[in-house]
């Protein structure tokens, strides 16, 4: 007998009524469990779509590409509920960003894609949509997206205007030949000017006035005007289900059940269950276990196609198995790797090490995992006499890295010390026995501990970047002071509209790594936002500067810093271990010393026992001679004591400190 039918004759046993009662049924939840064990098991839950029915012609593959909260993932919400996506209810806010760090932040940090069906004109349509990150330090991020893109939803804020991320969003759609879909967005607010920003787009971007389409995607104005736009002017991906498999790694994650689950973009051939394929990178071959698109949770389907975009799970165990960039082909079926991406080149570097040295292995595990998912972050192997093993981070900027910081405290509860950050540094050799045992002449320099002395080398390099600034027109004095104050040189000055103005800006890379957005922000009220690039290496009169304790440089605490800043750096750092060293018997001379030179110092004054507290009055020589004692005592102690910095002093003297 079924286990369903026997347990529904047990309680109807126990519920049969004496003669002439009314006969009683289980209780409602318990009924409902009963119906649920006669009906048929079924896996997955939902039906599986069948993707042959979008043939390449009726895909859409876009991202949605603007400045930070300008509401590209409000428009992915609302996109995903006109489509029936996920159901129309008020809880829908920021549906794509699933990280803890996005909702307390409220910032997109990571690409996410979703896929959605919609009806237009009769025909059924497939559009593959990637919610991306508005933040500069995010940039790798939308680069990746636009890869596996054939156009854009460019949104622009109708009360703020163009930003900075703006135009560097525009730039690189516009490099990689997309179709763009202007777009204006917050229309509903009090204080919008959508006529301004038409003119500005059409000012900056060359893009018609009546190409651009208002909408509010807080109230859902207007977005199927988007849709049917994405329709007509995107184009369908040019791929052939008939060709070779040859598939994209986009993205990746790990599961501790699963294993590593790669978001793939199809660029020819199909794949489903039980093919085998192989990775070209690894050179390894797996068994295919499951395929599926993201809508935007998981859905499994029996195949997926050309032009189509999903995840696979191929039984891959190791986080090292699946790169971002590989091409999945068929085995036995070799094709041409896909140019895959180009790496990201770190901006910032931070030492980290674990809290606590036992925790190592764990760190490791995490670091790995986590550097699956956001391969932006390089990882070089490090260690420190005060702090033990670690690591150097190597992050795209310093929000980046603070993200990074919490989503390993939240996804793997690890509690890291993470250093001052630092940016790389080149220099030119001129020894011929360092450039031998370089095996180069020209090296980079990511640790102060490696910076070679000013003798053996011709020239320091420093990295530069293109800064970007938009800012109304009355707080131009005061960013032009601060530019210069950050030895920045300026390259342009547009203005966009009546008040609005562009200025371009060549920095030194380590003037803003800290604290200039945090002083721009200030000094305009909110309203300037700021964009930069790359720009290459400058030379520069950087120099060496260390710490002494009693004259014994201590390594983890030297700083590579340009000569023009050297003083206030060094003064700044004398004071700060002055109140983080405790107090010794002898007294403690910290200075910041460049080559043999001593430019700032504190003293750190000693314990002392008062010896002339039995004097009660008598001749001034006898006090003076108990004084004079204890002093030579202390010189002695001096002489033979070491000083032991502890770790708590490290962290707070390298920890960053926002305000200098």
């Amino acid at each position: 007998m079924a286990l369903g039918s026997r347990a529904a004759s047990w309680w109807a046993r126990l519920l049969s009524p004496g003669p002439g009662v009314a006969p009683r049924g289980p209780p409602a939840g318990l009924a409902a469990g009963l119906a649920a064990c006669r009906r048929p098991y079924s896996s997955g839950g939902k039906e599986k779509i069948d993707m042959s029915t979008y043939p390449v012609e009726s895909i859409r593959n876009f991202s949605i590409i603007a400045h930070v909260d300008h509401g590209k993932s409000t428009l992915a919400d609302r996109l995903l509920e006109i489509t029936g996506t996920i159901a129309k209810t008020d809880r829908n806010k920021q549906v794509l960003d699933k990280l803890q760090v996005e909702r307390e932040r409220g910032i997109t940090v990571k690409a996410q894609s979703a896929s959605l069906f919609y009806n237009h004109k009769g025909v059924n349509y497939l559009l593959n949509l990637i919610d991306t990150p508005g933040h500069v330090d995010f940039n790798y991020e939308v680069s990746r997206s636009l890869s596996a893109c054939q156009g854009v939803i460019l949104v622009v804020d109708a009360n703020e205007g163009i930003q900075a991320q703006t135009v560097a969003n525009f730039y690189l759609a516009f490099e990689a030949q997309l179709a763009i879909i202007p777009v204006i967005n917050k229309i509903d607010l009090k204080h919008a000017d959508p006529e301004r920003v038409e003119k500005q787009i059409e000012k900056l971007f060359d893009i018609p006035v009546n190409e651009c389409i208002r909408i509010s995607a807080k109230q859902g104005t207007n977005i199927e005007k988007v849709l049917e736009k994405v329709i007509e002017k995107i184009p369908p991906p040019s791929f052939n289900t008939t060709d070779p498999l040859k598939a994209l790694v986009f993205d990746s994650t790990f599961d501790h059940y699963r294993g590593v689950i790669a978001n793939i973009a199809l660029f020819g051939g199909e794949i489903e269950k039980g093919h085998k394929i192989v990775s070209a990178h690894t050179k390894k071959r797996y068994e295919v276990n499951e395929v599926g698109i993201l809508t935007p949770n998981e859905q499994p389907t029996d195949k997926l196609y050309a032009g189509q975009v999903g995840y696979l799970i191929a039984g891959m165990k190791e986080v090292t198995e699946a790169q971002i960039g590989d091409t999945l082909f068929m085995h036995k079926q070799p094709v041409e790797p896909l140019p895959g991406f180009k790496s990201a080149k770190p901006m910032v570097f931070a030492g980290m090490y674990p809290v606590d040295q036992t925790e190592y292995n764990n760190l490791k595990s995490a670091l790995e995992r986590l550097t699956l998912n956001d391969s932006s972050v390089t990882v070089h192997r490090d260690s420190s006499l005060a702090l033990g093993a670690g690591w150097r981070l190597g992050f795209l900027g310093l929000l980046h890295m603070e993200v990074f910081n919490q989503r390993l405290e939240q996804e793997y509860n690890m509690s890291v010390i993470l250093t001052a950050p630092t940016v790389p540094y080149k220099a030119i050799l001129s020894s011929a026995k360092l450039i031998k045992e370089y095996g180069k002449a020209e090296i980079t320099i990511i640790n102060p501990a490696q910076f070679p002395d000013k003798l053996s080398v011709s020239e320091y390099l420093e990295p530069t970047v293109l800064g970007t600034i938009v800012t109304p027109q009355e707080y131009i004095g005061k960013i032009i002071v601060l530019c210069q104050d950050r030895r920045a040189v300026q390259k342009d000055m547009l203005y966009i509209d009546e008040h609005r103005v562009m200025l371009k800006y060549l920095f030194p890379l380590n003037e803003i790594v800290v604290d200039f957005y945090d002083a721009l922000k200030s000094l305009s009220s909110g309203y300037a936002s700021f964009d930069y690039e790359d720009a290459g290496y400058q030379a520069a009169d950087l120099i060496k500067m260390d710490i002494l304790l009693n004259g014994n440089p201590v390594e983890e605490l030297a700083t590579i810093i340009h000569c023009d800043k050297a003083y206030a750096t060094g003064k700044f750092l004398c004071e700060r271990l002055k109140d983080a060293i405790p107090r010794q018997l002898f007294e403690i001379a910290i200075q910041a010393a460049i080559g043999k030179k001593i430019i700032a110092r504190e003293t750190l004054k000693a314990y002392r026992k008062n010896v002339v507290a039995k004097c009660y009055g008598g001749d001034i020589t006898r006090r003076m001679k108990l004084l004079k004692r204890q002093a030579e005592g202390k010189k002695l102690m001096r002489k033979i004591g070491n000083v032991e910095v502890p770790r708590d002093a490290f962290i707070r003297v390298l920890k960053r400190q926002p305000d200098k």
